[in-house]
């Protein structure tokens, strides 16, 4: 069974910055999609940012765009996501996944592994 851990997860206020992280010794992400997914309360789960097997393409979804950064660091076999700009809706449980196909990345049904998750709270 595949682990991806994610951390970097806590409290924030709005306009701060977090840098969350997934990793794993079972799977290469540096060759994997990767993506990240957040749920909040009462919502479902959505797709925030993936990269491309080789780290050079990535989709955002439109929350995201121009404040969140998602990175692949292959020495440390991690995918980053630095998220700036914090605003109270950015509060969710935040999941990496890990996948085969990039096209249509920000779509759950592509991913194989899930890890369970890391808590982001943005407050006022």
């Amino acid at each position: 069974q595949v682990q991806l851990v994610e951390s970097g997860g806590g409290l924030v206020q709005t306009g701060g910055s977090l840098r969350l992280s997934c990793t794993t010794s079972q799977v290469n992400l540096g060759s994997s999609v990767v993506g990240w997914f957040r749920r909040s309360p009462g919502n479902k789960r959505e797709g925030i940012a993936c990269v491309s097997h080789g780290g050079d393409q990535f989709i955002y979804d439109q929350s995201a765009k121009g404040r969140f950064t998602i990175s692949k660091n292959n020495a440390k076999n991690t995918v980053y996501l630095q998220m700036n700009s914090l605003k109270p809706e950015d509060t969710a449980i935040y999941y990496c996944a890990v996948g085969e196909l990039f096209y249509g990345c920000l779509g759950d049904s592509i991913y194989d592994y899930w890890g369970q998750g890391t808590q982001v709270v943005v407050f006022p």
